[in-house]
């Protein structure tokens, strides 16, 4: 039995204590923790827990009746709050994005390695049955060699989104639509073909004149084989449709789930009759890996708790979630310089730290109003996120 504290009690908070109470023989809730204290009662009320609950997170660095915590706060606590748990002995889930930057990254993962607690990075998406049947399609390099991937991370937020106080800005969400929507969707692109050689993008802010940070985003990425990849990252897409498209050699598969192998004709132009055999077997390799009992959120944190009790081994450590941000941190810099960036960033990149990359950005617009809190904080997803 891991007792955990949860850190943060906004929306997201939600979808980790639903998941710990799915599994009551391994977890139990023994802490919250927000700065706002009435918002962590409120949940405390709401779930039935019997709970701690405290204003400072510092107040439950030394409890020892803590075993993990999950780290649900606005970006630009995760570093700090994460290497004081660590340093502490407890272990860490942190909520994506892992960081405010690369360097913050290294720390934590410095401070993992030294407390030998794990450090785990949400990543839920790789926990739907759909992607992990995708990657073993994948795997199984029954395409033959990928020449393009498209990935439209397309959500949609109206005005008052951004009215929030810490959304919106570069120094607390650390970014925009790339980093705080398509983080997910970037993730699975990395964790399916790996990093980029280089990278070339532009942002834009094209609907919300509340926020510092660019609500729409189009970056383009080659590898080292030759093959380009596209990344759409936008919160002013109406219908919310969400895909992963993976050309290869000989077929076509994607999430939401598709398939399609063509054949060429003498000329080169496509017989009317697929390739129904190729089609088959990677419908059926797809098929092949099993549902999971877990799914999202509940998938990751069951994970993260088998860790913890050495039955499996973590999936997504703190090394996984700085490749991700990564990435985007270099999606970034191309937009925001206008050049093109090639991977790995070092350390002696301006945008490999917190402070140079507020240096560097631009700013579309400036926060001239905010709220602490809306009445309701529901996360609510459409288009064919539930798909993926």
């Amino acid at each position: 039995m891991s007792n955990i504290a949860i850190i943060g009690t906004g929306s997201i908070a939600t979808a980790h204590i639903e998941a710990y109470l799915a599994m009551p023989e391994i977890s139990k809730i023994v802490a919250l923790a927000d700065i706002y204290p009435e918002k962590a009662m409120s949940v405390a009320t709401k779930y039935n827990l019997e709970a701690r609950v405290v204003a400072n997170y510092q107040e439950l660095l030394n409890d020892p009746t803590i075993d993990a915590v999950s780290i649900c706060t606005p970006p630009y606590m995760h570093a700090t709050i994460a290497i004081d748990f660590l340093k502490a002995g407890k272990h860490v889930l942190v909520e994506k994005p892992m960081a405010s930057s690369l360097k913050e990254c290294d720390e934590m993962i410095k401070a993992s390695i030294e407390s030998q607690k794990l450090l785990s990075v949400v990543a839920q998406n790789r926990f739907m049955t759909p992607i992990m049947r995708l990657k073993h399609v994948l795997d199984q390099h029954l395409i033959g060699k990928i020449a393009h991937t498209q990935v439209d991370s397309f959500w949609w937020r109206g005005h008052s989104y951004y009215d929030l106080w810490w959304r919106g800005t570069w120094e607390k969400e650390g970014g925009g639509c790339t980093l705080n929507h398509a983080v997910h969707h970037i993730d699975m692109l990395q964790w399916m073909l790996g990093l980029p050689t280089d990278i070339f993008a532009a942002t834009s802010n094209t609907l919300h004149d509340n926020a510092e940070v660019e609500d729409l985003s189009i970056a383009v990425l080659r590898y080292g084989n030759g093959s380009l990849a596209q990344v759409t990252s936008s919160v002013v897409h109406h219908g919310e449709e969400q895909q992963l498209i993976f050309q290869g050699e000989k077929a076509r598969v994607s999430v939401p789930w598709k398939v399609n192998a063509q054949i060429a004709k003498e000329n080169g132009f496509p017989q009317e009759k697929n390739d129904e055999d190729l089609e088959n077997r990677i419908q059926e390799a797809f098929h092949q890996y099993p549902e999971l009992l877990f799914e999202g959120h509940k998938g990751q944190i069951n994970n993260f708790l088998m860790a913890i009790k050495g039955n499996q081994k973590l999936l997504i450590d703190g090394t996984e979630g700085r490749k991700t941000l990564e990435l985007i941190t270099a999606i970034y810099k191309s937009a925001n310089q206008g050049v093109h960036v090639k991977l790995p960033l070092s350390a002696d990149d301006p945008f490999y730290t917190r402070e140079g990359m507020l240096a560097n950005v631009k700013h579309f617009y400036e926060k001239q109003s905010s709220v602490e809190n809306f009445s309701d904080d529901t996360i609510t997803v459409g288009g064919n996120y539930e798909k993926l």
